[in-house]
């Protein structure tokens, strides 16, 4: 696997270094903010972002208790003004999939219908955002005719496995 070094602009505002495989996987380490740092914990959360799936994946490590372990997931947009420069636009819609059990939780609608009343997102990508979601959900998340799943088609998904175990960035 070969691996591109890139730069990403989180949306705390900070460049983080990172890495771009062939197949358009990125994956990149953001230091977390002072005031979400949990006591004892990595003070570093790793993103992984499929521009093709228009999607940002995190392990958060501040995330504690029943969620400490699980996933979220941002619906993104990604923009590369410069070669191997990165913006990533967050749209609102996530998804949050909890460490021990095979199901997903939908977030934040109401944050995109007011971005997308108050006209801070487009039609246009409105609809992106809503076929970006259903198609990482038939892909990675849903297994049909199952009733009660008892694990992941592809989540995390495979184009992640090579940078899960990626050291540090930078």
């Amino acid at each position: 696997m070969t691996l591109e070094e890139v730069t990403v602009l989180h949306r705390t505002g900070q460049w983080c270094p990172g890495v771009r495989t062939t197949n358009n996987a990125i994956a990149y380490d953001v230091p977390i903010l002072p005031q979400y740092q949990a006591p004892g914990r990595p003070t570093t959360d790793r993103c992984f972002v499929l521009p093709d799936e228009g999607v940002q994946l995190t392990k958060p490590n501040t995330f504690t208790g029943s969620y400490e372990g699980g996933w979220y997931i941002d619906l993104i947009e990604t923009e590369e003004p410069e070669p191997q420069r990165f913006v990533i636009h967050d749209l609102y819609v996530d998804l949050l999939i909890p460490p021990r059990a095979v199901r997903y939780d939908v977030l934040d609608l109401d944050e995109f219908a007011e971005a997308l009343q108050i006209g801070a997102i487009d039609i246009a990508t409105a609809v992106k955002v809503l076929r970006d979601t259903q198609l990482f959900i038939d892909r990675h998340l849903r297994t049909p005719n199952e009733a009660h799943p008892t694990a992941w088609p592809d989540f995390p998904p495979a184009a992640l496995l090579p940078l899960l175990e990626l050291p540090a960035f930078g």
